[in-house]
Order: C-alpha cells, then structure tokens, then sequence
C-alpha cells in the first residue's frame, strides 16, 4: 500500500484549487452581465427557465459521471443561478436609470457597523459595485428624515422576516413619507451567542439583543431561563454593550459578521427557531426609480377602502380579474382615524404594464384614497427544478432520503390545508367557531366573588359575548368555588373556558366546556400532551416571542395525541420599537388562514383601545374566527361587537 501524501502538500492542493474555482466563478459572473447587455438590445426576459433546467440536466449528468451526488450539483448551481440573475437584473435596473448612476451613496439604515440593516445595505451596494457611505440611525423615523432632508441618499428599512412576520412600524412610517421604494433586498439571518473571547456559555448569565432576534430566537432562550435578557435599538448596540462590559458573563444576539466587527466570539450558532431565518428589507428614496420590462417587478401600495361590509373584498377582486398576484396585505390604522383602516399591498407586476395601470385606475374608483409608493425589481429568485423524471438515476439513498422527509412533512403537517382544505369548525353548545362563523369571548381576571360574576356574565351576554374564559388560578380558590364560578356562567348562558396558566390548573379542566392554554405554556410539552387526550375544545394562546412556527408546532402536538377541536388565538407580539407593549399582528392572521385549516381567533386584551378595536375589525376583514375582549365592557366594546357581527 502507497503511503499517503503529507497533509500540507494535500492542502495546499485544495487551496490551489479553490482559488481557480474563485477566479473561475468570478470570469463566469463576468460573462453573465454580457448576456445582460445582449438583452438590454433585444428585449428579452431576464430568465430562460428552459435553458435553465437543459443546463442542470446536463450538469447533473456531467456530475454524477465524475461521482458527484445529483442533490450537491442542483444546491450549488441554483445559488450560481441566483447570483447571476440578481446580478443581470441590478445592471439593467441601473441602465434604465442613468441619473442614478454614482460611484458613491450615503445610505441611511437602523443602528451602526454590524447590525443586520447594516449588512443588508453592503451587501446590495457590493452587487452593484458603488462605495457605501455609512448614516447609521437610531430610528426608523430617522432613517427616512435622513434621506427626505437630503442627508443620505437610500434608507433601508426591515419589513418583515420569515419568523417573527412583519415589522408593523415601518408600515406606519411609509404612511406619512413622500418617499419612493426604489427596490429590496433579502438576506440570510444567522443569529450568534456572541462573547468576549474565551467565554462560555455557561458563564453568561445577561443577554443583550434586539427585539426581533429575541423573537425569532424563543425557543433556545426558553432553554436557558437564567439567561437575562436587555433589549436594544439595534443588533449593532447589543454587540457594543458586550464590549464595553467589564465582565465575560454578558453576551448579544447577532451575526457572526457582525460579531468580527467588534472582535467578539461565536460560542453558540443556529439560534434562530426556524432553520431558514431570512429578514426583507425595502429601500426608499426621494425620486422614483422605471423598471425595465424585462426584469420581474413588485408594486406596492397603500389604500383605504369605503366603509361598507365587502368593501376591501371588492378591492382585491380587481386584482383578480386582472390575473395579478397580491404577494403582501397588511393592515394599519390611520391615526386620528378611528375605526378606519389603511391597507398595504405588494403586486406582482410591473407599473409599466397595462394591466396594473388598468388594475389601478379601477382601485382609485372603489377606494376613498391609494397612492403607488413604488415599483422595483423583485429579488425573490425562484430555484430552477428537475422534474423526478429528469432525477431518475438518482442514487438510491438520496431517493430514500427525499421519500422519508416528504412523509414526515406529511405526518407533521395536521393543521395545513394539504392535510385538510377545508376550514375546521369547533362547536361548544352553542358556540360555533371556524369557518363563516365568528365567536366573541370575554376574557375576565380574578372576579372579587360570585355576585361580581354573576352580574358581569349577565352584562356579557346581554351584549353579545357568547363565552368567557376566566382566569382564575384553582390553586387561590380551591375545585368547590371553582366549580360554582362555572356553574354561574353557565347559567348566564355562556360557555365557560377554564384559563390554564399553572400546571395544577389542568386537574380543573373537567369542570369547563374549553380549555384555553396560555402563551407561556405554550412550549410545556407535558401540558400539550394532556390536553391533547382531552375530549374538550382547546384554544391555544401564542406566545408573545413565539415564531409560527412554534405556535402551529403546539397545535401539532394536541391533534397528533388526539384531540382535533383546537383553536389559535393571537394575542399579538412585542413591537420591535417598543419592546414593553405587545401589539396584534395581522401578518401572521393572514399567513396562519392560508396554510392552516384551524380556527384562529384574536385577542386584543393586551391593546390601547382605539387601536385595539381598529385591529380588531381588520382581523375580521381578514377572515378572523372570532375576537377576546377584556373586562370591564364600554360602550366601546358594545359598538365593537355591534359591528364585528354584522
């Protein structure tokens, strides 16, 4: 037997060849932007998903014939796919217009070197080769004065993000700003327990971050309660705390990119709940920017609809009827305005084409107002396939391996519409929830004794709340008063929903005709086990830092143990401004009803009022199963429930 090779000459071998694979992807990039410039002649669409999937036929062939797994060749060439796609579509997005050719901008964006806003506006400066000038902001509002007073010349503002959904604040912000968005860019979110080198994570016991990371990040905090967690403007601030500390027993949430910057240390990766965690980001400027026909384009707008039942459904059946794709709706309420809504939507399509003019001329005839806040160039690149017929010598274990994900996903997946496309329905006496039918809750906290009950469940019912769910801790009050707080509910007329906030109060559940979970048991497993051997309706509360992920994850775990009567309840999340309030978000309304057949019903307890009850009548527009209010009632309330009912 021939002895090895020594180490260093082998690698030194894989450096020589690593440098020519870099040269050779960098001459391949730079023969992609003349295929660029030929269709800047001809016209042509940017993609030719023919030839595409011609070549990874062709490549996976040449692969496996040089012993190279099919699913490795497909991986790397769809990312060199994506990079000379993106890459086309920023030359000719720059080539339509010339005015807004500069070696060098000033780009306004959210905290300092390092944090994630700061990355995206790198990374889309570096793809179109122009020197960034750095404006780091404290605030959103910030970024956009920045950019309106001339100051800087984009603003990059995070819109949403895979797990937490979308960032509610900048939709207020684009509401009152003459700004166009003039494009986007989407990146990878890969949050770091970063320390001072030499740190572990056994000695950290304060952890530094921004809301948003500390969100798409619950389910590892969860796993570490004597973390101590401080909020931050920025990712970038979380970082600079660490710095300043004197003591290793601190750490911040953030990129390992960014971490570099501040010479800080990964000692844990992949915290995020969902394995693919990307954050989209919008950029705005003062003039508005043409698209080239060529090139796939979103426009967005915002708008408010008449004040009648069906007004906002009418609108969207424009967009329909003119084949156009609605990508985003969001729902904001417009201040100084109450109980009316402004709506946001992202278009597939191009401002140019006749189609959205012709949609949008329709829109301005049925809405009380809408504005084009802008078109730019969509940078969701959609990955080339080979049908199974073009994979069929595909090696047998890697066909094993795609066959048992697939049935697993299928096993997991017992709230989606694959699973079931219809929407569920829950029935309790009375109470019917899911489908076309809306069920109102009122949720009551430790009532003084059963003549206060009594005489609030006969306000309740009297004006139109069909359930309440009392929290009341069994272990203060003990089964026999319990039992007849229940009774007493029952007599009102309503259903009666047992609020399970401690452990003990699970033994109670017999003595109610729901049982509702709250958002801090969400993630108890045992609880879930328990309740989902129940021959009870379950409503399931969301965790305020919990992903979708998460949350549909806890309804699995009831249905697979049997019980198929679960309700979501949304009880909203923690702003990304203000992390001490806690906000409805109808992002996740809309995300939950399009691939989950289960009732979902909102609880806007936790809301200001005006605010409250604007989101309130948007979720219902938006298909809501039903609505949580708090004691005590208002006329507010009364009116709220007039109009949710009909």
């Amino acid at each position: 037997m021939n002895k090895p090779q020594g180490l260093n000459l082998t690698r030194e071998q894989i450096t020589s060849l690593d440098n020519e694979l870099l040269t050779l992807l960098s001459k391949r990039r730079e023969l992609s932007l003349e295929v660029a410039r030929s269709k800047e002649v001809d016209v042509r669409p940017i993609r030719d998903t023919q030839r595409e999937k011609e070549l990874l036929e062709r490549l996976v062939q040449q692969g496996r014939e040089k012993g190279l797994d099919a699913h490795f060749v497909i991986s790397l060439y769809q990312s060199i796919i994506e990079d000379s796609v993106l890459n086309q579509q920023a030359f000719l997005h720059s080539r339509a217009n010339p005015d807004t050719q500069k070696q060098q901008y000033t780009v306004a964006f959210l905290g300092a070197r390092g944090s994630y806003s700061y990355l995206a506006a790198t990374r889309y400066c570096d793809r179109r080769q122009v020197t960034m000038v750095d404006f780091g902001c404290q605030s959103f509002d910030d970024i956009v004065n920045a950019v309106e007073s001339g100051h800087a010349d984009y603003g990059f503002l995070p819109i949403e993000n895979t797990s937490s959904g979308s960032i509610n604040e900048v939709y207020d912000v684009l509401q009152h700003t003459s700004l166009s968005i003039v494009g986007e860019t989407t990146i990878e979110v890969g949050h770091c327990l970063l320390a001072k080198p030499g740190a572990n994570t056994a000695e950290i016991r304060t952890v530094y971050a921004h809301p948003q990371p500390i969100s798409q990040c619950s389910r590892y905090l969860s796993q570490h309660p004597e973390f101590k967690l401080e909020y931050c403007s920025s990712s970038a601030e979380a970082m600079a705390k660490v710095i300043e500390a004197d003591n290793a027993n601190v750490a911040a949430i953030g990129s390992a990119e960014g971490g570099a910057l501040y010479k800080l240390t990964a000692i844990e990766d992949g915290l995020a709940n969902q394995k693919i965690n990307q954050s989209r980001f919008i950029v705005v400027a003062r003039k508005a920017v043409g698209v080239p026909t060529q090139l796939p384009a979103k426009t967005t707008l915002i708008m408010a609809t008449g004040q009648k039942p069906g007004a906002l459904v009418e609108a969207l059946l424009v967009l329909k009827a003119h084949n156009l794709n609605m990508s985003k709706l969001e729902s904001r309420p417009i201040p100084g305005t109450p109980w009316e809504e402004m709506f946001y939507i992202d278009i597939d399509g191009n401002l140019a084409h006749q189609d959205v003019q012709q949609a949008i001329k329709e829109l301005e005839r049925l809405t009380r107002f809408i504005k084009v806040l802008g078109c730019y160039p969509c940078e969701s690149v959609k990955p080339t396939q080979l049908s199974q017929a073009q994979l069929l010598i595909e090696p047998d274990s890697s066909k094993k391996t795609e066959l048992t994900t697939t049935n697993t996903n299928m096993l997991e997946a017992k709230y989606s519409r694959k699973y079931k496309s219809q929407d569920s329905e829950v029935h309790c006496k009375h109470l019917q929830v899911g489908g076309t039918h809306f069920g109102a809750f009122q949720f009551v906290s430790n009532p003084q004794n059963e003549t206060e009950l009594a005489s609030l469940a006969k306000q309740s019912k009297e004006m139109g709340f069909q359930a309440i769910i009392l929290h009341q801790p069994s272990t203060f009050i003990g089964d026999s008063k319990l039992k007849k707080y229940f009774q007493i509910i029952e007599q009102a007329g309503l259903v009666s929903v047992i609020y399970v906030e401690h452990e003990a109060d699970i033994t109670c559940s017999h003595l109610a005709d729901m049982v509702m979970l709250s958002g801090q048991n969400m993630y108890n497993q045992d609880l879930l086990d328990q309740l989902g051997c129940l021959n009870l309706p379950i409503i399931i509360e969301r965790n305020h830092i919990a992903s979708l992920e998460d949350w549909l994850s806890s309804a699995q775990t009831v249905l697979t143990k049997g019980n198929q009567q679960v309700i979501l309840c949304d009880s909203g999340i923690r702003s990304f401004a203000k992390p001490d309030t806690i906000n409805l978000d109808l992002s996740s309304l809309v995300a939950v009803k399009q691939t989950c057949h289960l009732p979902i019903i909102c609880n806007i307890s936790n809301e200001d009022e005006t605010l409250g009850y604007s989101q309130a009548k948007a979720a219902k527009q938006l298909q809501s199963n039903g609505i949580v209010l708090s004691y005590p009632n208002t006329t507010a309330s009364s009116r709220l429930l007039h109009d949710l009912y009909q």
